[in-house]
């Protein structure tokens, strides 16, 4: 198969850069309107009872609020020219046709809408429904944050928060990406040794992430796209262009090192690297399809986003990177760095020599990377799960102020209450026997209530955080009540959307495990024709990602290093938990099949157990440690946002990365293979005889170069 699709490949390469480069063209026309379709919500799920309680709230109450305006004083709010000042503040608010429901201190006086201090007050508002354009949020705030009449306004709420997120994480992408490009760029060149190489694979990146914003833009035009899968683009866009380039670059130079002339040697990577790239592409793509079970549309989201990636990286790596390579030809190598060999492929010492030595003493190897992992992963014994809101900003942000201030100034906070819905109407009596057994619950400050022709409301005001084991514990007490009259009531607000939220990703996560195992599973045996090593390869990575998560509850829920990165530490979000696990997952595998598909190769060649993990890692551990380092630097730069939900996903897969390319695949992976000797690649008769049928494997060539010396 890979044989015939590099024959077509080197035989039409200038048809195959012609319409490759057209479909470029018109992916880049696509892509530009990405950024407009997508959202930054999405961490609810749309079926759950805090949803549907929140859709009754928009319809029969006009919904919750979508600003809060921190109204300041420079004494107290109730002074004489304050208080007229916060006044022509309101009626201003009240008449701005992108506003609705407008609600004020200075002409309701009421107690919860006063700070304790009484040195700020508080003026709530909704976004009006004729507000369609994208950008009245932002309008909004840029009209009312400031000083007006001696008072001081910052702007916070939903709207406030997405606003500030969605710009933040604008400038941030751009930061880090004139951080990242440069940098890869840099260490490409010293990769390859010439700058036409290091320029051929950065191409494909860009490719890639360019395919990707067209596919997202096609997608935000049908469904909810969230903005942040954005992030995952350029991140996998760029490394994984990395990881398949040098693979397909320095398979072509061995090849021709080992004396097959140009267009044999780009078929002949084809038929291997460009095997392996096909594997690998799969099962990282298989890994990631497992956040399509979720309902929440931010994780799907990176489901779309990262098979985007995935597929048009591996295409361009397998189709578009051959064609060049055939037409390049020796010019490949052109534009020399001085006194930079670059990777040629071929045996590297040093990695030979390694596993070497942790073949013929695998315990000995293997229990301190062991130790030093689970020592990782022992944070997982206290990790807790929240949702993310105001306190992912930094200090500095406006809508971070009002929500700092809201928590620590008022008497419970009226903008954010625990809401209680009725699907028909009550009538008064009972509406107010309901909300007395509610106000009685432990933590709820005061209630108040509101009816319609259609549905009845209360809404319950508690000082506890909401994050809290106690806020999600009022919601259960307040769904255990009976509704009044026996009306079905439903409970919304942000405290019961992260208990729904909590449940979603809990109920799908064994679901989502098993999908992950089980793709694995078959495509490792499709890969390999052995039903152990994806057992094996399973473990391991079982292991590595209980270190790295475990890392980042020791960083972002414990707070250490929080003063040097700049956040609050906080519950674990959930969403991105699901997301670095599932993403780590999938690249860890990506190099267990660069090292495996090797390994592999040395044994159908007709080597032993021994020269099969020491041939095998010899000549891949260089590709896999450089391109880990390269991809780990696109997802390090993310650590220069100012949102935290950012930085955790940066920080925790670059570490990922690195700890599976280094210690998994170096020292945990021959060790294994050692131990499970000739049974690693055992698979029952009947198994064996389907991998020969459907396997799509490529036929053994005699190995022509020279295999390196290593210590018996």
């Amino acid at each position: 198969m890979f044989h015939r699709i590099g024959t077509l490949v080197v035989s039409r390469a200038r048809w195959v850069l012609v319409i490759g480069t057209l479909a470029v063209i018109g992916a880049a026309y696509l892509g530009m309107g990405a950024f407009a379709k997508l959202q930054t919500e999405g961490f609810d799920d749309p079926h759950s009872e805090s949803s549907r309680a929140a859709k009754v709230l928009e319809h029969d109450f006009g919904g919750d609020a979508d600003f809060v305006f921190l109204v300041s004083a420079h004494g107290s709010v109730d002074a004489k020219d304050t208080h007229t000042a916060g006044l022509a503040l309101t009626n201003r608010l009240r008449h701005d046709p992108d506003l609705a429901d407008v609600v004020s201190y200075f002409d309701t006086d009421a107690a919860g809408l006063r700070s304790k201090d009484g040195r700020s007050a508080l003026v709530t508002a909704s976004l009006a429904g004729s507000a369609d354009d994208d950008s009245a949020p932002g309008q909004v705030i840029d009209r009312y944050a400031g000083d007006h009449g001696g008072l001081t306004v910052r702007v916070g709420g939903n709207e406030g928060v997405s606003d500030e997120i969605g710009s933040q994480i604008g400038k941030d992408l751009g930061f880090a990406e004139s951080i990242a490009i440069p940098l890869i760029l840099v260490l490409l060149l010293l990769a390859f040794g010439n700058v036409v190489g290091a320029m051929i694979t950065l191409t494909v990146g860009l490719i890639a992430i360019l395919g990707t914003f067209a596919e997202l833009s096609v997608l935000g035009g049908i469904t909810d796209v969230s903005i942040y899968s954005i992030n995952l683009t350029t991140g996998l866009g760029l490394g994984l262009a990395v990881d398949y380039g040098l693979l397909m670059v320095a398979r072509v130079r061995e090849e021709r090192a080992a004396g097959r002339a140009g267009r044999d040697a780009v078929v002949r990577a084809v038929e291997t690297a460009g095997r392996t790239i096909a594997f690998s592409a799969v099962t990282v793509t298989s890994a990631l399809a497992a956040m399509l079970i979720f309902p929440l549309y931010f994780l799907r989201s990176f489901a779309y986003a990262g098979i985007g990636v995935m597929v048009i990286t591996a295409v361009s790596a397998v189709v578009l990177l051959p064609a060049a390579l055939t037409l390049l030809d020796r010019r490949i190598d052109a534009w020399r760095i001085p006194r930079v060999q670059g990777i040629r492929g071929g045996e590297t010492p040093f990695w030979a020599r390694l596993a070497a030595f942790v073949h013929a003493r695998p315990v000995l190897a293997a229990a301190p990377v062991l130790a030093l992992l689970l020592l990782a992963a022992s944070p997982l014994l206290g990790i807790s799960f929240g949702t993310p809101d105001d306190r992912v900003l930094p200090t500095s942000a406006h809508s971070r102020q009002v929500g700092d201030a809201l928590r620590q100034d008022f008497a419970g906070d009226e903008t954010t209450p625990i809401d209680v819905v009725t699907t028909k109407p009550v009538d008064g009596p009972a509406l107010a026997a309901y909300a007395a057994r509610v106000a009685d619950l432990p933590g709820v400050v005061r209630v108040s209530t509101s009816h319609t022709d259609d549905a009845a409301r209360v809404a319950a005001v508690t000082d506890l955080d909401r994050r809290s084991g106690a806020a999600r514990d009022l919601v259960a007490e307040i769904r255990d009540l009976p509704g009044p009259a026996g009306a079905e009531t439903l409970v919304g607000g942000p405290t019961a959307e992260l208990v729904d939220s909590l449940h979603a990703i809990g109920s799908r996560l064994p679901y989502a495990l098993g999908w992950m195992a089980i793709a694995t599973f078959v495509i490792l045996f499709l890969f390999t024709g052995s039903v152990v090593q994806p057992v094996r390869a399973l473990v391991l990575n079982a292991v590595s990602m209980s270190a790295t998560v475990g890392a980042m509850v020791w960083v972002f829920q414990d707070g250490h290093l929080s003063g040097l990165l700049g956040f609050t530490p906080m519950p674990m979000d959930t969403s991105m938990t699901v997301l670095l696990f599932t993403v780590a997952f999938g690249l860890s595998m990506d190099y267990e099949v660069f090292v495996l598909g090797r390994v592999k190769e040395m044994r159908d060649l007709g080597h032993g157990p021994r020269e099969a993990v020491v041939q095998g890692l010899s000549r891949t551990g260089r590709i896999v440690t450089t391109a880990a380092a390269l991809i780990a630097i696109s997802f390090f730069a993310f650590l220069v946002s100012d949102v935290s939900f950012i930085q955790f996903f940066g920080l925790g897969t670059g570490l990922a990365i690195l700890v599976d390319a280094t210690l998994v695949r170096g020292v945990l992976l021959p060790a294994s293979m050692r131990l499970l000797g000739a049974a690693a690649w055992w698979a029952p008769p009947p198994l064996q005889r389907l991998h020969r049928r459907i396997g799509l494997s490529e036929a053994p060539v005699a190995d022509t170069a020279r295999p390196v010396e290593v210590p018996a």
